[in-house]
Order: structure tokens, then C-alpha cells, then sequence
């Protein structure tokens, strides 16, 4: 077990390093130039050229760049890639052309936004995915199993962006109601637990739904192929009750694909959450990244998305280290 760790945690730096390589080249792929969307309509040919040179736009990308005349490679000491992987080296992740603000500084202030919403929706998705799943499998060919396989196929098929704009729409025109966020701004959860709930519920409840979905779908098939085991036969003739079947050998049996399936999930999530976080204002990772991009703020998305790959492969080493807690027959060489 601790060699598997040590390799995962050795293979962390070429994933990232890797991550940002291609997020840099593939963001200079894009037209479009920062200082001109900076300035608008103001811009000058020298105020352009001023903007370049205080943003960095007018050194090299990267540090090699090749040449047809000798030497043919040429070396660049201070290229806009290898000053921005320096300081990440250092603990710095650039300043935000557009806010003018360290890129850590609106991180610190803005992960916890992200990092609650996609906790609630993980434990909203649980919370109906996992017991709905479990009763249309021990109910089969029952309306409670053709409900909730209906509602699977409903959730899967309505993209969390539409379901949350239905939701604005629906809650002003009939209701005559907003989200709280959108005149309060956010609320953290020690100043007011009623207000940061009631800002959170709805788009958590938005990306919690197509999750909810996978999972039922993913907790019937499974549940169904474990009821059929011998051990469970088993457990029906010593008599113990219906609950402690299902729950204590059932599905502590057929979770693992289930916990496999949150941690593919959480780069689903981490997406999801760019669009909800604009459409219920809150001032997330996800807006920040969502800004950045329409702005051409380079540090911004290399930084971002350099935290999002992190979460994304740190959530997958935790499911996988789930796995031998859950089943001690898995062992990692």
C-alpha cells in the first residue's frame, strides 16, 4: 500500500506539469489578445504596447522556440510559460490581469465557495441516488422500480444548465422569487447557516440531480447481481431481517463500483460547476475560471485549472484507497 501511494504521489508532478503544458498551448491557440480586451475601445498602439509589456504578453511563450538559421533552437531565459511555472514552484500563481489581484489571494477567497457547493451536491446525489437505486432493486418490475427508472433516464437527459435557468425562471414568474445570492451576495456559513444554505441548496440540488441519476442507475444493476450471490441466500435462511440484508451485506458488496463512479464524477462536478456558478452568481472557482476565459486572463485559467487537475486526481487516489477499507481482499502491489 505505501509503495502505491509513493507512485501516485511521484507521478503527481508530470500530471500537472503536463496539465499546464497543454492548457497553456492550447489557450495560445485561441485568437484574441488580453491588452486589447483590456483597453476596448481606448486602445492605442502604445497603450497596447504598454499593456503587453505590465502583462508579460510581449516575452516569448516558451522557453525553446526553434529557428530555421543557425542554431535552429533558440533558448529564452524569461518566457511567459517558464515565469509563470517559477513562481507556481514558489508558491506564486501570477496576478489576474483583469482584477489587478494575486491569483492566490482570489483563490483563498473563492475555493470555499466551490468546495461547498460540490460537497452538498455530493451528499444531495447520495442522499436520493443511493436509496432509490436500493429500492428499485429489491422492489424489481414494481411501479416504485419503473418510477425510479424513469426518473434516471429524466435527470440524464436534462443538462444541469437548463434545469437551473428552468429553476430561475419558474421561481421569479410564479413564485416571485430570486435566489438569495443574487441581492445579498454570498453569505458564509458562520455568519448566517439559514441564508448560505438557502444560496447553496438549489444550484447544489441542480448538479445533484444527473449525479443522482448515475447512481441509481449504477446502484440497481449492482444491487440486482449481488441479491443473486449465495452469501445472500445465506443471509435470508438465518433469518435476519430485510434492512440488515440489504444494507449490511448487499451493499457494503456493491458500493465499489458506486464509489468509482463519485470519483470519475468529480471532474464532471468541478465542469458543472463553471456553468451553475454563473447562472446562481455565486463568485466560485468556476465564474473565476468562466471570466478569465472570456477575458484571456492566462494566469487565471493556467492556475485554475492547474487546482481543478489536483482535485481531480487526488479525489481518484482517495476512492482508490476506499476501495481496500471497504473490501480488505484488495490489496495494491
Amino acid at each position: 500500500m505505501r509503495e502505491y501511494i509513493l507512485r501516485r504521489v511521484l507521478l503527481l508532478p508530470f500530471i500537472m506539469f503536463g496539465v499546464a503544458f497543454m492548457t497553456f498551448l492550447a489557450y495560445r491557440i485561441i485568437p484574441g489578445d488580453a491588452a486589447i480586451l483590456h483597453c476596448q475601445l481606448e486602445c492605442t498602439p502604445d497603450t497596447v504596447a504598454a499593456l503587453r509589456h505590465e502583462f508579460g504578453l510581449d516575452r516569448p511563450p516558451l522557453p525553446l522556440s526553434v529557428d530555421t538559421k543557425p542554431p535552429f533552437l533558440e533558448i529564452h531565459g524569461d518566457s511567459q510559460f517558464g515565469g509563470w511555472l517559477g513562481g507556481v514552484l514558489r508558491g506564486d500563481l501570477g496576478s489576474s490581469f483583469s482584477y489587478r489581484t494575486p491569483v492566490t489571494d482570489e483563490l483563498g477567497r473563492r475555493v470555499p465557495i466551490t468546495v461547498e457547493l460540490l460537497f452538498l451536491t455530493v451528499v444531495l446525489a447520495l442522499s436520493i441516488g443511493l436509496p432509490i437505486g436500493v429500492l428499485s432493486a429489491i422492489r424489481p418490475a414494481t411501479p416504485v422500480d419503473w418510477l425510479s427508472r424513469f426518473l434516471s433516464v429524466l435527470f440524464l437527459s436534462v443538462p444541469s444548465f437548463y434545469l437551473g435557468i428552468l429553476l430561475i425562471t419558474f421561481g421569479v414568474v410564479w413564485f416571485n422569487w430570486s435566489p438569495p445570492q443574487f441581492g445579498t451576495g454570498y453569505v458564509p456559513f458562520y455568519d448566517n447557516p439559514w441564508i448560505n444554505l438557502q444560496q447553496f441548496f438549489f444550484p447544489a440540488l441542480v448538479l445533484a440531480l444527473g449525479e443522482s441519476a448515475v447512481l441509481m442507475r449504477l446502484t440497481r444493476s449492482a444491487m440486482l447481481e449481488v441479491m443473486r450471490n449465495d452469501y445472500i441466500r445465506t443471509a435470508w435462511s438465518k433469518g435476519l431481517r430485510e434492512r440488515a440484508v440489504v444494507w449490511r451485506h448487499a451493499l457494503k458488496n456493491a458500493i465499489i463500483p458506486i464509489i468509482t463512479v463519485i470519483g470519475l464524477q468529480i471532474g464532471g462536478l468541478l465542469g458543472g460547476a463553471v456553468i451553475v456558478e454563473s447562472l446562481y452568481n455565486l463568485n466560485g472557482m468556476g465564474k473565476y475560471i468562466l471570466e478569465a476565459i472570456i477575458r484571456r486572463d492566462i494566469f487565471v485559467v493556467q492556475s485554475v485549472t492547474l487546482l481543478f487537475a489536483v482535485s481531480y486526481v487526488v479525489a481518484n487516489l482517495f476512492v482508490d484507497l476506499t476501495y481496500a477499507w471497504l473490501d480488505p481482499r484488495i490489496r495494491y502491489a
